[in-house]
């Protein structure tokens, strides 16, 4: 069997388990199956990375900053776009078929045991989630890799991921987001992502709302833990648009670092990028050591971040945003704005059933010309005549297409019959996953990479 035929079976067998939205404040199962493999998540250095929006792109700026200085890296993030070994990447590469199905040859033997010890207490066995986080902790512990750089699948205190101790918490823009798993008001989802906070680790924070500032300065401080937040301790001082992204201008905990190339649009990113070099700085010295320019201008040149205001087609110009909230559709509208010259967006909509659609569809009104409605591939997914009754009553013209397929080909239609018009895909990280693919298949753009 060759090694993708392995990692396939892999998946396979991590799918016939409770899925991803299957969440339980049981962290103490991963755990206990993590001791059985000696626990590989202490063998290296984390970074513990939670937030409602901008986790991924914090997370991949981060790890490409930490290479830059020459350790080895993990990275684990969540969702996939295409393929689940996106998830778990060493050295800023998806881990090899081989690293991922011989990881799971090791793992597979004590799953039993701990599912035997679950059913013997009356609890599900391992979920999909729980065994893709011993998978990725035991594949950086083979590599070896010198430092990971974790995002919490959801919350953070009882989240699969917080086994491992982080020297670096760090805390992305907190909003409202799975309310029924984390509670119904900022302060309480505040509560459940401080848990990942460590006695005496080091915590950097995005600008945060009252409420949550106040929930993660006790839990630092009941933690013996060091806390520093955008604004008071560092910031974005400037952000101009570039070819390609932007020219950033950062006041760090341990320096200035000016006209630094990001190539990424929006000033959220520049936000997110502020963040990551405080984080950073915080894992190599924290306020007594800055980065090297060199090293921070390599880091960030080598960033990526699929799926977010990624650039897939010219001719029309198309673009992909995960944007699956509120919060990530209004920064989306911001970014349309600020880094694109466009007058008229067509914007191709999916979500899932689960999701506040209103709320992403009231954030989108101010830049869509026009929506076209659809549905990514998913048990989960919103009916697209529901996000098509949300536009119309918002007064934006829609139309409704059966598929990704379909609706990007009226919209590239319509960006093409126009002037300074383009598109945009947004609503679902399955939907933007879905587009990337169709992107690549019917050549939306020459040369196109991802």
């Amino acid at each position: 069997m060759s090694d993708r035929s392995r990692a396939d079976a892999v998946y396979a067998a991590l799918l016939s388990r409770q899925g991803e939205r299957w969440v339980q404040p049981r962290v103490e199962r991963t755990r206990r199956l993590l001791e059985f493999l000696d626990d590989p998540q202490r063998t290296y250095r984390v970074v513990h990375v939670t937030g409602t929006n901008g986790k991924t792109s914090t997370s991949r700026m981060i790890e490409s900053l930490v290479r830059a200085h020459g350790l080895r890296t993990g990275l684990f993030t969540s969702p996939h776009l295409e393929r689940f070994t996106e998830r778990i990447v060493v050295d800023g590469e998806p881990a090899s078929d081989a690293a991922v199905a011989d990881a799971w040859e090791e793992i597979e033997p004590f799953v039993a045991l701990v599912d035997a010890e679950l059913a013997a207490s009356g609890e599900p066995p391992l979920t999909f989630f729980e065994l893709l986080t011993a998978l990725a902790f035991l594949v950086f512990s083979d590599a070896p890799v010198d430092v990971a750089v974790i995002e919490v699948g959801m919350g953070g205190s009882w989240d699969s991921t917080n086994t491992a101790d982080g020297d670096v918490a760090v805390i992305a823009p907190i909003d409202i987001d799975h309310a029924d798993r984390l509670g119904d008001t900022i302060a309480e989802i505040a509560e459940v992502k401080a848990g990942i906070i460590k006695d005496g680790a080091a915590v950097v924070s995005a600008r945060q709302d009252p409420a949550a500032e106040s929930v993660l300065r006790a839990a630092a401080g009941v933690r013996g833990a060091q806390i520093a937040f955008e604004g008071d301790d560092f910031a974005l001082r400037e952000s101009r648009l570039a070819v390609g992204g932007q020219q950033i201008s950062v006041r760090g905990l341990a320096g200035g670092y000016d006209e630094v190339y990001l190539p990424l649009y929006g000033s959220y990113q520049g936000q997110n990028a502020a963040l990551a070099i405080a984080a950073v700085e915080s894992l190599v010295g924290g306020a007594a050591r800055s980065i090297d320019q060199d090293v921070l201008t390599q880091g960030f040149a080598e960033t990526t971040s699929p799926g977010r205001l990624q650039l897939v087609g010219i001719e029309p110009t198309v673009l992909v945003d995960a944007a699956h909230n509120p919060h990530g559709a209004r920064a989306l509208a911001d970014a349309l704005r600020e880094s694109f010259a466009f007058e008229e967006w067509g914007v191709v909509l999916g979500v899932l059933a689960d999701k506040d659609a209103a709320g992403i569809v009231a954030a989108l009104a101010p830049v869509a010309t026009h929506i076209f409605a659809t549905a990514p591939v998913s048990e989960r997914a919103e009916d697209a005549d529901v996000v098509a009754d949300l536009a119309e009553a918002a007064g934006i013209p829609v139309t409704v297409h059966p598929g990704l397929a379909d609706a990007a080909d009226a919209a590239r239609e319509w960006a093409a019959s126009g002037e300074r018009r383009a598109v945009v895909v947004a609503g679902s990280v399955l939907l933007a996953g879905e587009a990337l693919t169709l992107a690549r298949e019917d050549d939306w753009k020459s040369g196109w990479t991802a």
